[in-house]
């Protein structure tokens, strides 16, 4: 949620990824005149709109390959409660947060892979965060 000037989308992300980590970024922005404030001047969270989950950025849909993608697309698509996962979404973008990422390592770890959540947060995507599991799996 912010007030102000309503700006692009997309110019908005990339001024806070200049500031911030990608996993920090909102993946969705409501733009309000103001917020909405309780009698005593706090905000008044119950009273925001809620987000449109049209506005969550997309990609193209391109299916998991490989034995290693389409097993973590199936796992993201069970954590994140979403219909489908291809090898170009982002975990965070999806709906992922700190602690589904953890609960998806100890799912992993369950499953004998060896994966650790920084990995994670620095290869958010389907795809790269395939390569770089089977990578680690690789040297052990």
């Amino acid at each position: 949620y912010y007030t102000g000037v309503p700006a692009a989308t997309d110019e908005l992300r990339a001024h806070l990824l200049e500031q911030l980590p990608e996993f920090m970024v909102p993946q969705v922005f409501v733009h309000l005149d103001a917020f909405p404030l309780s009698p005593n001047g706090k905000l008044d969270r119950k009273a925001l709109p809620a987000p449109d989950m049209a506005a969550l950025r997309s990609r193209e849909y391109e299916a998991p390959q490989g034995d290693t993608e389409i097993a973590l697309a199936r796992l993201w698509a069970e954590l994140l409660n979403v219909e489908r996962v291809g090898r170009h979404d982002n975990f965070f973008e999806l709906g992922g947060h700190s602690l589904l990422a953890v609960s998806l390592i100890g799912r992993l770890r369950q499953d004998g892979i060896d994966a650790n959540v920084k990995a994670l947060f620095e290869q958010p995507t389907l795809w790269e965060y395939a390569e770089i599991t089977e990578r680690m799996e690789m040297v052990l």
